[in-house]
């Protein structure tokens, strides 16, 4: 059953309280109540939908059984220690000891298999002779890629530093204590699928899937998360620049509410083309030959990589590279000099390496690899270098690379299910040994289940005339927008595109009165000065706006802006500033190909909605029919956290937020947002106390926005959809920002707090859906809410739009506060409809508009600023992160982002 309408300390909303005005003057606040600091938590599942027509499912779970329900892990702690008592820090080291353990000590560990975590916990399916145990392991042979050598000199002909230290000698003993720690049950999984338990069945879940992968780490797999790759070349595509995406499978346990599954899944993932570095780099930076080479670019690719020597067969990591050329690259190397001591001379590594007829023929003039430490570099020749295979590349991929990925990882639904069918049999589950000892088998085919599929909302466009999407999709074809605002004093300016602009001015025209769009021609039409195009970004738009202004006598509706590159321009960044911030001038970027009806169309989509205009509504809108909020006003939030691309999380997050504005409509939204620190998920900037006792923080805004929409009126409810939360981060969405949320709305007057329903949305999980009975993906709509869903949350997955390429990728929304009281039907319509009335497409969106106008915000802003100025390193340092700049007034209520 549902949650309570009210939780403990929160009052009853009510439909009239009264905001002060935004631009009247600040009054003192009155003393306000205290936020209820009542600790939240995840609510447990409210029911089951019913509505909607059944549809035979199945999906990429696989029944897990137990033969034996009582069946025990045990657990004991690890200590790895030299024999000088230090401890090992080295995961690679301990890997390495634990294996041979399995080799040497068999009989004191009493013939048990066993799994290591990696860390500091081992796991068998019985308990050991002894519940402490002290075992010796010799390793015979040198480890040095956990301590690098640090200079050439330093190294003898083996390549080994024996002037390190003792840890680093050929042979090497050390000492592994294994401590009796825990036992774990596997009821706890049984329990957890009638609800309870769950805290205790997620011991054994990670226990399971450690299992998983220390079989795939013994196959000398790559491992990302539950991830896994081989380097088998049928697995590889080469994406250019160096890089492959590597073919692989998700592989992870899960309970769900009709039991313990196995979701197997495809994968893929980016990985550096092992070889010659010098023949990386080459490909990397796309030039021709060594001389081209941009090496602070290289130094930053190559951090971390791992290479191995040609003429020593050595692994190491690189740190960086050497400041001088190899033949300038000096280091001190100790030689003996008769009967006198040793003598310290400098030696170039060009002549150190020659002197050993080690020919270096092409690589004296340029960086060596770093393999040492920050304060201990040891230089390698590039030349004798090749990078290993199956190393994880994570930095972000161009967009020729992007597009490349994106056609490759276009599989079929069918040929998803024949993917996912053989991974399943080719990984033999059942001759894992400590999932067979512990009577676990796993079952090889798809789970079958029933979904049902909502029928599309009715969309109502301009004359009153109902448009019904069908497959997902509808246009508008001989249809008007609902309130297209005309376009009466605008201009565009080109930035050297080559583009006809009278043509496209006649063309965007004739698509407007088409659409009921009344579009003046352009007040004025301008075009770059060619002297402009080699000065910078900033500059050339302070030149064009110079321009703008001298044309204008007064600041224009629109500016069109014609950009040479449809991706990553560097025009972009300092063009929406200068128009958003400084100017609070409208402003729309295109770059077009091929100027076609359909696209100016979608063209005219965006620029409606940034005016104010409304493109479509849902029927439900006009007609105030929305079950529970059609009666109180009621305010959709999204949210959502941006962080750096792959390969720069040191970068600056972004976090936005949404909030929906002309109740009782549910279409229209305004945005705010901040910077905060790098990969930090909670948004710390919703409710932002300052020393005056202001509140600087987003959601004044957005209470603020829709205060100024509805004639006075405060919402007495709030419906947060939030995007990329893991299931760990529930309690903090519940115990940090809804706090924000409340703090913020009470800074603003006194007056009952309102009821809030928080819903999370993931895109990132390995949950498929396949029609039992059809070749092609689910039909738009499709909603499961049983057998693989949470045994106890309140979860669902729904599939909202139509997948015209590839396999449908449905979206978990989970459910963690319903004050408002929905019920399953009435919220599962509601976020299906919420992908309909994302106003810049004809074509319903996989996850809810809110969330969707969040992200397009935290993108747009962000290139307010050079976020790569602003890294972390440097706000750690002790400077301030640096605050985006804020909106113009005449634009911060604006659908700018879309």
């Amino acid at each position: 059953m549902a949650s309570p309408p009210n939780s403990p300390g929160r009052e009853e909303a009510v439909p009239k309280p009264v905001l002060p005005s935004p631009h009247a003057p600040q009054a003192i606040i009155p003393e306000m109540s205290k936020p209820n600091h009542q600790k939240q938590t995840v609510m447990v599942r409210a029911g089951f939908g019913g509505e909607g027509q059944c549809i035979e499912l199945i999906s990429n779970h696989f029944t897990v059984s137990f033969k034996a329900e009582d069946h025990f892990f045990y657990q004991y702690n690890i200590t790895v220690k030299y024999d000088d008592n230090h401890v090992v820090e080295v995961k690679s080291l301990r890997r390495k000891v634990m294996d041979k353990i399995f080799e040497t000590h068999s009989s004191e560990l009493g013939g048990k298999a066993f799994v290591y975590d990696g860390d500091k916990s081992l796991f068998t399916t019985g308990t050991l002779p002894k519940e402490n145990l002290d075992l010796l392991v010799v390793l015979e042979e040198s480890f040095p890629s956990g301590v690098p050598c640090r200079s050439p000199g330093d190294v003898s002909s083996t390549g080994i530093d024996h002037k390190r230290s003792k840890h680093s000698l050929l042979a090497k003993a050390l000492i592994v204590e294994v401590r009796f720690a825990t036992k774990i049950s596997l009821t706890p999984l049984i329990m957890a699928f009638r609800g309870s338990q769950m805290e205790q069945a997620q011991d054994a879940l990670r226990v399971l899937n450690i299992i998983l992968r220390q079989q795939q780490a013994k196959r000398g797999c790559l491992i990302v998360k539950q991830s896994y790759f081989n380097a088998d070349p049928v697995n590889l595509t080469d994406l250019g620049g160096g890089v492959s995406c590597c073919w692989g499978f998700h592989s992870g346990f899960c309970s769900t509410i009709g039991g313990l599954s196995l979701n197997m899944d495809v994968s893929a993932t980016m990985i550096v083309n092992p070889g010659p570095v010098i023949d990386f780099l080459i490909k990397n930076q796309n030039v021709g030959g060594a001389k081209e080479i941009d090496w602070p670019k290289a130094k930053r690719m190559l951090k971390n990589l791992r290479i191995r020597t040609r003429h020593n067969n050595l692994e190491f990591k690189i740190i960086g590279l050497s400041p001088l050329p190899c033949n300038q690259q000096s280091f001190p190397l100790k030689v003996k000099n008769g009967i006198l001591k040793d003598q310290t001379i400098e030696v170039t590594v060009y002549d150190y390496f020659k002197e050993r007829h080690i020919e270096l023929t092409w690589s004296a003039c340029l960086p060596c690899l770093d393999v040492g430490k920050p304060k201990r570099p040891n230089y390698l020749p590039i030349e004798l270098c090749n990078l290993i295979p199956l190393q994880h590349y994570t930095k972000a991929l161009s967009s020729q690379q992007s597009a490349l990925l994106a056609d490759k990882s276009r599989q079929k639904p069918q040929e998803r299910i024949r993917s996912i069918t053989n991974a399943v049999e080719n990984n033999n589950y059942d001759d894992v040994l400590l999932l067979s000892s512990g009577g676990i088998t796993i079952d090889k085919h798809f789970t079958k289940l029933e979904g049902r599929v909502l029928n599309a909302p009715t969309l109502k466009v301009g004359d009153g005339e109902d448009s019904v999407p069908k497959n997902g999709h509808w246009n508008f074809s001989n249809k008007r927008l609902l309130n297209a605002v005309p376009i009466e004093r605008w201009a565009i300016v080109n930035f050297s595109a080559r583009c006809d602009l009278s043509y496209l001015s006649r063309e965007m025209i004739n698509c407007g009165r088409n659409k009921g769009v009344s579009i003046n021609r352009p007040y004025t039409i301008i075009e770059e000065n060619h002297q402009h195009i080699r000065l910078g970004p900033v500059e050339r738009v302070e030149k064009m706006f110079e321009e703008v202004i001298n044309r204008f006598p007064s600041p224009p509706q629109l500016l069109l802006c014609v950009l040479p590159q449809r991706k990553n321009s560097t025009i972009y960044g300092p063009w929406k500033k200068k128009n958003l911030h400084e100017m609070g001038v409208v402003t729309q970027c295109i770059a077009p190909t091929k100027i076609t009806d359909q696209y100016l169309s979608n063209v005219l989509l965006k620029i409606n909605s940034k005016l104010d205009g409304i493109n479509s509504l849902l029927a439900v809108e006009v007609n105030r029919s929305i079950p529970c909020i059609r009666d109180l006003p009621t305010m959709l939030v999204g949210m959502d956290v941006s962080h750096g691309s792959p390969g720069r999380t040191d970068l600056l997050s972004v976090a936005a937020v949404v909030g929906s504005r002309n109740w009782p409509l549910i279409s229209r939204y305004s945005a705010a947002v901040r910077t905060q620190s790098a990969k930090v998920e909670m948004i710390d900037s919703l409710y932002k106390p300052l020393s005056n006792g202001e509140d600087d923080g987003m959601m004044r805004d957005l209470f603020l926005d829709f205060y100024d929409s509805t004639a006075g009126r405060k919402p007495a409810q709030i419906i947060i959809f939030r995007d990329g939360v893991s299931e760990s981060q529930f309690n903090q969405v519940l115990n940090i920002e809804l706090d924000q949320v409340t703090k913020a709305f009470q800074h603003l007057g006194e007056g009952p707090l309102p009821k809030i329903t928080i819903v999370i949305a993931q895109k990132n999980h390995h949950t498929k859906l396949f029609q039992a009975n059809s070749r092609e993906n689910v039909p738009p709509g499709t909603i499961v809410d049983t057998k693989i869903v949470h045994p106890r949350n309140y979860d669902f997955y729904m599939c909202s739009h139509a997948a015209m390429i590839g396999t449908a990728k449905p979206t978990h929304y989970h459910v963690l506060l319903d004050e408002i009281g929905f019920t399953p039907d009435d919220l599962q319509k509601l976020v299906f409809s919420l992908s309909y009335v994302y106003q810049r497409s004809t074509s319903a969106t996989s996850i809810v508009a809110p969330i969707r106008y969040a992200h397009l915000a935290a993108h747009q802003m962000s290139q307010f600023i050079n976020l790569e100025d602003f890294s972390e390193t440097s706000s750690q340092s002790g400077s301030a992160i640096p605050e985006i700049p804020r909106l113009h007034e005449d634009v911060r209520q604006s659908m700018f982002f879309c």
